[in-house]
């Protein structure tokens, strides 16, 4: 790279300048957004207080737990609708015509702003790989406190490969036990099959539950199934033998995205080694990790509004603008990233496409300018 264009990204009076304003109208969004969204978790909280022994501080509590994560997921919002804020309010200041006078490029007074939104996404990134998921789990704690006992997956129930065996739950039960969660399998049924695919045995348990990372069968039925005949026997209590993971299933019970990069990466690892389709883990796994990207994509798409037509505009239409885009941009990426999915596509790609059409569409504007 040249001296000359080293010179031109060095960082002068003027980038802290857009990065103040920009700080201002981002950090203001953030709270908002985070704040309103954690009042309206709040509000239905309330009407489940006294049930279960659920307190006002538990429910306090849970909202608590939950603001790192919600934070996290309001960031990308609060940096386009923040930057937008930022901008437009120089321009309708008449600043963003002087710096333009003064011969700062749109790109430029765009990079400006976008270094401000790479800084924070390295603690907000942080943020989500720590206290985000750990706060959630914390909090969803909680909730199995109140709902104890409550079935977290019905209808066919849950469906499991084990090596050569295929396991069946009806009902996974979320419970808490010395105050930590487990769970518990219900009406349990396990189908051993030879190389050829022939079932072999049958094992049907009342219930399983958690020892550590162990599992124990009560009041099982053991069926062995050969040539001359089928026979069975029935045992109280018996040691399940089995590479079913505790904790992979007790982080099923909160939603993939919430998780660490660590923990998707651990559920996808054990899913493929049981030769199953990851496909909803591996979706948030590549989501999470395209999370920096898409936010300053989506901001250098946006911030060219603000050297248009928001010139002219206050407060109301920025704000209308940056709500529209950034619900405009959340379903294009549900969409392509659900076509994707029932196409069969691999997720690095299909998360990856919502990036690169920001990327895309970002290069095309600045190139003309």
């Amino acid at each position: 790279m040249s001296a000359p264009s080293l010179r031109s990204l060095r960082i002068k009076r003027v980038d802290l300048l857009i990065a103040g304003s920009v700080l201002g109208g981002l950090l203001l969004t953030w709270l908002v957004l985070t704040g309103l969204d954690a009042f309206m978790k709040f509000a239905q909280q309330i009407g489940g207080i006294g049930r279960n022994g659920y307190t006002l501080g538990q429910a306090v509590a849970y909202i608590l737990l939950t603001v790192p994560r919600r934070a996290y997921d309001w960031f990308v919002f609060a940096a386009l609708i923040g930057s937008l804020l930022g901008i437009g309010g120089l321009a309708a200041s008449g600043e963003l015509t002087a710096l333009r006078a003064a011969g700062m490029s749109k790109l430029r007074i765009s990079l400006s702003a976008a270094g401000l939104v790479a800084l924070l996404l390295i603690g907000v990134f942080a943020l989500g790989e720590t206290a985000a998921p750990a706060g959630q789990q914390r909090a969803e704690e909680i909730q199995l406190r109140r709902t104890a006992g409550s079935l977290t997956r019905q209808a066919s129930g849950l469906w499991e490969r084990d090596g050569d065996t295929i396991i069946n739950a009806k009902a996974a039960l979320a419970r808490v036990v010395r105050g930590q969660p487990t769970v518990e399998l219900a009406d349990v049924r396990v189908f051993g099959f030879d190389d050829a695919g022939n079932l072999t045995s049958f094992r049907w348990a009342k219930t399983a539950t958690q020892q550590g990372r162990q599992w124990l069968l009560h009041d099982v039925r053991d069926t062995v199934l050969t040539p001359q005949g089928a026979r069975s026997t029935f045992s109280k209590q018996l040691a399940w033998q089995t590479r079913l993971d505790p904790e992979v299933l007790e982080s099923s019970i909160l939603h993939p995205e919430y998780l660490s990069l660590r923990d998707l990466s651990r559920n996808i690892h054990y899913l493929r080694a049981n030769r199953q389709n990851p496909g909803v883990y591996d979706n948030a796994y590549w989501t999470r990790a395209f999370y920096p990207l898409n936010t300053l994509a989506l901001v250098m798409c946006a911030l060219p509004f603000a050297f248009g037509t928001l010139r002219s505009g206050g407060l109301g239409k920025r704000l209308f603008v940056g709500v529209l885009l950034a619900i405009a941009w959340y379903f294009v990426q549900r969409a392509v990233i659900g076509i994707g999915s029932v196409f069969g596509a691999p997720a690095l790609i299909v998360n990856l496409i919502p990036a690169l059409i920001l990327v895309v569409i970002a290069g095309w504007y600045f190139r003309r300018v």
